[in-house]
This record gives C-alpha cells, structure tokens and sequence, in this order.
C-alpha cells in the first residue's frame, strides 16, 4: 500500500508557477531521488509533502497514521538542548506512546476489558515495537554513533557544536524517530565516507518510504529505486535504479531526435505534394487533406521539440578550464619518515611518499585522520615535506582562506590571477557571478557556496601544475561536479584531491593514498580498487599462519617381549573360568536344560585340561 499519492500537484511564488501537474505514488521501502535543477522546487516539494509549505493545486493523500520526518539544511532554533535531548525530540510521538500504554496497562488492571481498549493497547504495543520497543531510546543514539559523533558528545548543548555537525544531528534526529515517510534534503553533506557507507546501509534496511534530494551519484546508485524529475514546472517519474533513469532519459532523447527528424521528412514531403497538385480541381480535395496533415505534424514536432528542451535543459553550470600548465620536474613532492601531529595527538606516525608529474592521487581517511593537515604542510613545505623543481601549487582549502578578501570580487579575481578586467569578468560568469552587482559585491559579504565558487575560480585559472584540491564539490550540484570530474581527468599536469564524494574519486585518481590507524597505505587505482584491495590485505593479515614444521619421528617404544608358554595357559585359565561361571549362573536357574548341561561339561573339562597343562610348565619351570 502506498504511504503517500500526489496527484497534480501545484505550487506558485509570486504568482509564477513553481511547477505543476507533479503526480507519484511512494510505497514503503521505496527510495525515490528528487531530482532536477536548481530552483526547479526540490526543497520546496519536500517540505509541502512535511506539511510546512502550502500547496496552491492537487492532492496528497497519506497512509493512515503516517508519521512524516523532514531533514533539510536549516539548523536546530533551540540551542540550549543537548543533542541528545534534540535527537529524542523528533521522536515525540514514541514518548507519548510510552505514557499511553502505561495509562491502558493501568486500565486493564483495573477490570477494562473491553475490545475498545484491547485494540488500542494493542496497536500501541505494535507501534512501539515497529520502533524497537522499550529500547528505542538506545537506537536514537546508535544513529548519533553511525553518524560520527562520540559518546562524550551526547550530552553536549547544541550551541557548542559546529554548522557541519548541527546539520549530522538533524539528519540523525529524523531518522531516530522511525517515520513512515522519510524526506532528507542533501543528507550526504557533512558526512565523511565511513558515515556516508552507514548512511546507505541504514536506508537500504529501513522500514519507510524515502523521498530525497542529493548530489553524491554513488549515495544515489547505493540508495535509490526510483526518480522524479521535477524540470520546467514538470514532473517524471521514473522506476529503477538512479542509473536506469540517466540511460531512459538518453534513450527518450534518441527517440524524440528520431522522431523530429521523422516528422520533418514527412512535411517536406506533403508540402512538395500540397505545391504541385493545389492547382489541379481532380487533386485540390487530396492537397487539402495532406495541408491538414501537415499541421497535426507540425504539432507532433513541436511536442518532440519541447521533450528534447525539457530532457536537455540544463541549470547554469561551473564553467572549468584548467589552463594548461609549465612542465615541473619529475618528483612534484616527496617526503621521508614524516611524524604529523596536533597537541597529543599523533595523526601520521613515520610515513614516506612521493607524488610524481602527472599523477592523479586521492587522499582519503576519516574525519579528523589529518588529511587536511597533511595538505597543509605540503603546500607549506613544513614537517621535512618538499616539493620538486618547477612545481607551482594550486591550493584550494576548506575554508577558502586562500581568498584575497581585501576587495570585490572582482578585484579578488584580478589579484590572485592577474587576468585583465575582461577576462576576469568572462572567468566569473563561468562561476555564476553574472553582472556588475556580482562582480563588485564585496568578497567578505559571500556566502559559503559564492566563497567555494569563487575559489574555484580562482584555482581554476592559476595556472598551476600541482593541484592541491579539498573537498572540491561542496555546494556544486551534480552536472557541475561531472564537470569538474571531466576537467580534473584531462588536466595534464598533478592532482592530489579530497573528497567525500566517492563517484569524483573513482574517476579521478589513478591511485589512492589512505590514512589508517595513523600509517599511510597507498593503493593502485580510485576508490573501488582501493576498497577491494584494502580488503584483501585486512583479510591476509586477519588469517591465522600456520606454520608447517617437519614432524619429529615418535621414539619408538621397548618392545613387549613376549608372553611365555605357562603365561599363555594362566590366560586360557582365567577365560575359561569366567566362561564356566557364566554357564553355572544359568545352570541355577534350570538345571533340566539338557542343552546348557552338555555345554557345561564340556567347558568344565576344557578348564580341567589347562590347569593339568599348567601343573605340568610350571613343574619344569621349577625343576
């Protein structure tokens, strides 16, 4: 049963519309991507579904009794909470739960038996329990685990955390509150990759209907069953896998091209004829016939030419072009026995490395292993790290603390490039800062995604034959994060790149250098590659070694000697007896047994034969 419909869907800013005519059906385990430009109405679609935003057109009919959670990128207005207290805030219906059937246990102990109550303990118990029971509590802060935060952390007031880590905890407390309907907006960001690989694990396991919006391609093929694409005020949906939606939509691109140039030949072909016979009385009815034709194919092209608008708009995207750079030496950077540290904290203990010209290099560890550290001390030749001859270094940091932030941004551009005004005004419309408002608005006034644009800019056009790159892809949207992938593949010259997003560093880096447990491991090829090899060495080095060694021959043991005649016969005695006494127990019971008497006489001259043969050994034994 579907958890949510939406049927027409309209919504409108200012009386433009937003988008209309957007109709899906959302089952639970389904895992649906939104996808589309920005300004399409992504953000805006999740949070009518949340019941925040109004519709002005169509239905929404839920599931009875769904439970909805919202995670965006608004940051929590109650800062005095602890997280913990936050995260167990969004499960506020659980909480309710748990007084409900304490108040219906007490009813029924006191003589309410009526159906009425059992059916509602009865689904309240079954609710609870879809949650994990009485131990809910304790899944809320596995979440937070999942998540990266540390158990010291849980009882911290908001206002001590960072924007990075307050968004992780609104993404923790919509999934600590066991929603029916899930609704996540960019949930990928903040996130380092061991909680990007929790993250899908839990979606993929979890009992819900998942709407979301993301930029992370490898997040959307782990995750995602379905797409709608909310484009020009339309929306698509499209069953399948986050990869089967890309290749519909070229297919259906192929298939409108084909089709435009389809219903061309045919007009042309019934204009020819409409000119040539409109004259002719016996043909005037056929060319008016072919003229009315001609128009329901005009219409069909049209329709074809508005399909291939739709399937190849594009929203304004980065504009990368590395220039290409002087050639360095050989050995762009090397360093040996290298210790990093922070206080007391040993991030990298005697490692070594070399980068030569022309690799392309990904660096990744999790959060706080010193990857932007080592970084650092590289671009600032510290720590006994040096680079090569002829090495010019383009450093695009985190915190874009690199920017000249004296100035426009303009005058930024012009500073750090030394491009003329023409060209630098040409490098920012390539990074969305169109017109005279942009390119004078001071560079301190930015905000976070301008600053990271403008950086890229200015990285972009350095010039520069080593690239220092720190998680790139912050704030870009998926086509321009494709873009820079196509510009980092074909860029001559040395990339050394960070970046959570696993899709950028599988197609990038030719190798791959990983922090573990404070060591440095370097692994052929991107991410993939380095997963498989990665494991390969955990599980050598977790198999027991056996040892063969050549086994010592068993000293053998003194040879019995062995048993004498009269030894024998003491044997053959001692078996016999046993054997006659046996015949006499029976015997006791019915001595009219014919048979057991004969078998008794013989046994008992047998017994008298030995001990006359032993008399005889043991009187030469004596002689």
């Amino acid at each position: 049963m579907a958890v949510v419909i939406a049927s027409n869907l309209r919504k409108e800013f200012a009386g433009n519309v937003l988008f209309e005519g957007v109709s899906f059906s959302v089952e639970r385990r389904d895992r649906v991507a939104l996808a589309g430009p920005n300004g399409a109405g992504k953000t805006t679609l999740l949070r009518i579904l949340a019941g925040e935003t109004e519709k002005h057109g169509g239905e929404l009919a839920f599931e009875k009794g769904t439970r909805v959670a919202l995670h965006d990128q608004r940051p929590p207005l109650e800062r005095d909470l602890s997280l913990r207290e936050y995260v167990i805030s969004g499960a506020q219906d659980l909480v309710e739960l748990e007084q409900e059937l304490l108040r219906l246990e007490g009813a029924m102990a006191a003589g309410a038996h009526d159906q009425a109550t059992l059916n509602r303990y009865a689904e309240a118990q079954a609710r609870l329990e879809h949650a994990g029971g009485y131990t809910w509590r304790d899944r809320a802060t596995a979440v937070l685990r999942g998540l990266g935060f540390a158990e010291t952390d849980l009882d911290r007031p908001l206002r001590t955390f960072s924007g990075g880590e307050l968004t992780r905890a609104s993404l923790a407390r919509a999934l600590g509150g066991d929603p029916d309907l899930l609704l996540l907006d960019e949930p990928t960001n903040h996130l380092d990759v061991a909680s990007l690989e929790w993250l899908e694990k839990e979606l993929q396991s979890l009992d819900a209907a998942v709407i979301l919006v993301a930029h992370d391609r490898w997040f959307l093929e782990a995750v995602t069953t379905a797409t709608l694409e909310v484009v020009a005020g339309r929306g698509t949906f499209f069953p399948g896998p986050w990869h089967a939606w890309r290749r519909e939509k070229a297919a259906r691109l192929l298939h409108a091209q084909k089709e435009i140039q389809r219903v061309e030949a045919d007009i042309v072909r019934l204009e020819r004829f409409v000119e040539r016979f409109r004259a002719k009385k016996d043909k005037a009815k056929q060319a008016q016939a072919k003229a009315t034709h001609i128009g329901r194919l005009q219409e069909e092209r049209q329709q074809s030419a508005q399909e291939i608008a739709l399937l190849t708009r594009r929203n304004r995207t980065l504009g990368f072009e590395f220039l290409k750079p002087a050639r360095s030496g050989r050995t762009v950077v090397e360093a040996n026995a290298l210790t990093l540290s922070i206080g007391d904290r040993t991030l990298l203990r005697d490692v070594s490395f070399a980068l030569e010209r022309g690799e392309h290099v990904a660096l990744v560890g999790p959060n706080g292993s010193g990857k932007t550290t080592l970084l650092e001390a590289m671009v600032g030749e510290r720590n006994g790290i040096h680079l090569g001859h002829g090495v010019q270094v383009g450093y695009f940091s985190q915190q874009e603390l690199e920017l000249d932030t004296r100035g426009s941004v303009l005058q930024c551009v012009q500073s750090m490039t030394g491009l003329s005004r023409p060209d630098a005004q040409n490098l920012l419309g390539k990074f969305l800062f169109s017109g005279w408002d942009e390119h004078e608005k001071p560079v301190t006034v930015l905000s976070g995604g301008e600053r990271r644009r403008l950086a890229l800019a200015v990285t972009v056009s350095s010039g520069a034959n080593f690239l220092v790159l720190d998680e790139p892809t912050n704030h870009l949207d998926l086509e321009s994060r494709e873009a820079l992938e196509a510009a980092l593949e074909a860029f001559p010259g040395t990339v050394l790149l960070v970046s959570h997003d696993r899709a950028l560093l599988d197609a990038v880096a030719e190798r791959t250098l990983a922090i573990e447990d404070s060591e440095l491991h370097s692994y052929e090829g991107g991410w993939a590659e380095m997963l498989r090899r990665r494991d390969e060495r955990v599980a050598r080095t977790a198999e027991p070694v056996v040892v063969k060694q050549a086994k010592a021959p068993k000293p053998r043991k003194p040879a019995k000697p062995r048993p004498s005649e009269l030894e024998r016969i003491e044997a053959q005695i001692a078996s016999a007896e046993a054997e006659l006494a046996v015949l006499e127990e029976r015997l006791a019971e019915d001595w009219s047994n014919v048979e057991m008497l004969a078998a008794h006489k013989q046994s008992r001259d047998a017994l008298a034969s030995l001990l006359e043969r032993w008399e005889a050994l043991f009187e030469q034994a004596q002689a």
